[in-house]
């Protein structure tokens, strides 16, 4: 039980690296989207996109390492409800349909997931302290 309790340990750890990677590369798409919105023409348009390329990679990894990370709690009896969506119509829209509208759902899409990963970093984070404790009650 004891190397079940570090595998759940570790993966949390992992998931959590990976989700605050995705929370950065979104605030990052986030600033991007703002400026865009604001006026900031084909450039910002593109660097959007790039940055929004870049928090689809991790939110990929985070979805990866929650997958990992709720095996592992099953392991060791321990249920979690997390879960991650995100979505390509919007990324469409607003390349080949740039106005004020889809540039809007995308930067109120882009806070959205932002925020939904930061609700999953507070959950991982009580859950590996909960697998924490309960190792540490195993050593004793």
């Amino acid at each position: 039980m004891k190397q079940e309790l570090l595998q759940a340990i570790h993966a949390g750890e992992r998931a959590i690296a990976s989700l605050s990677r995705a929370e950065k590369a979104l605030g990052s798409a986030k600033n991007w989207g703002l400026f865009d919105l604001l006026g900031g023409g084909l450039f910002a348009d593109l660097m959007k996109h790039g940055k929004m390329k870049d928090a689809s990679r991790a939110l990929e990894d985070a979805r990866r390492d929650l997958r990992i990370f709720e095996s592992e709690l099953r392991d060791v009896d321990v249920s979690s409800g997390l879960g991650i969506e995100t979505g390509d119509f919007l990324t469409f829209a607003d390349f080949f349909f740039d106005g004020v509208v889809a540039d809007y759902l995308m930067h109120t899409r882009i806070a959205e997931s932002r925020e939904k990963v930061g609700e999953a970093i507070d959950r991982v984070t009580y859950l590996l302290a909960t697998l924490q404790e309960r190792y540490s009650k195993m050593m004793v």
